[in-house]
């Protein structure tokens, strides 16, 4: 009997070392592997982090950004630049010549340049002056203060624009504009067109139209040629 009883002797006394090794060895800092079987908050996942909410991985592009390059010597008014901007940058399928836009500013005097000619691939600027119509400027003091989309209203009209065909007319060389908003829908059948015109000239106080942007004689062909077929214009008044 002595035999058995001494090998339950050494099973027991090898059973307590392997113990005592054990719970050194983990309270040294080694970790014991943990099973994610999902049943506690400390389970190791496996799966990669999930993006924080609402990170699409990466921002779009806002149109000051994408048109950064645009009036890079800040002539034209920023306000009425970055509404033509948002409606050519939203609209290029209706824009045959996306080489130019212009920006019409009637809120400034009529001796002021404030028509507008931007180059889309350079940013550069031209100004020119241009006239308004006679009965925008009741008081014939150079300030438009009234607007209308009727027939024989002799007023100036506001809104966006496509520049379309060039023709010779009563004013010379011309080109036909399309109104594409409510304010100035009728611009093709009022005859409202851009032409040079001998009243627009440097001085204090220009003459006044009949409604037409003119401009001055010795640069409207140029600039008719520059955006004849498609180019986009804004009018703000």
């Amino acid at each position: 009997m002595r035999p058995k009883y001494t090998l339950r002797l050494t099973s027991v006394f090898i059973a307590l070392c392997f113990l005592f090794i054990s719970n050194t060895v983990f309270a040294s800092g080694a970790q014991r592997p943990v099973v994610d079987d999902g049943s506690t908050s400390d389970s190791v996942s496996l799966r990669p982090p999930e993006a924080p909410s609402g990170d699409s991985g990466g921002s779009s592009e806002t149109i000051e950004e994408k048109y950064s390059h645009v009036d890079h010597d800040k002539i034209v008014p920023a306000a009425l630049l970055s509404k033509t901007l948002a409606y050519y940058d939203a609209n290029q399928s209706k824009i045959k010549n996306k080489n130019y836009i212009i920006v019409i500013d009637f809120k400034q005097h009529n001796s002021k340049k404030r028509f507008y000619l931007i180059n889309m691939n350079t940013g550069d600027v031209e100004q020119y002056l241009t006239a308004h119509g006679k009965n925008s400027d009741p008081d014939f003091d150079g300030y438009a203060t009234k607007f209308s989309n009727t027939d024989g209203s002799l007023m100036s009209s506001v809104g966006f624009y496509l520049t379309a065909e060039t023709y010779y007319g009563d004013n010379g060389y011309s080109l036909r504009l399309d109104g594409l908003s409510s304010t100035n829908s009728n611009a093709r059948s009022r005859a409202i067109v851009i032409h040079g015109a001998s009243y627009v000239r440097d001085a204090s106080l220009i003459g006044r139209s009949y409604g037409c942007p003119a401009l001055e004689e010795q640069y409207a062909a140029d600039v008719i040629d520059t955006v004849k077929g498609g180019s986009l214009i804004y009018a703000d008044g």
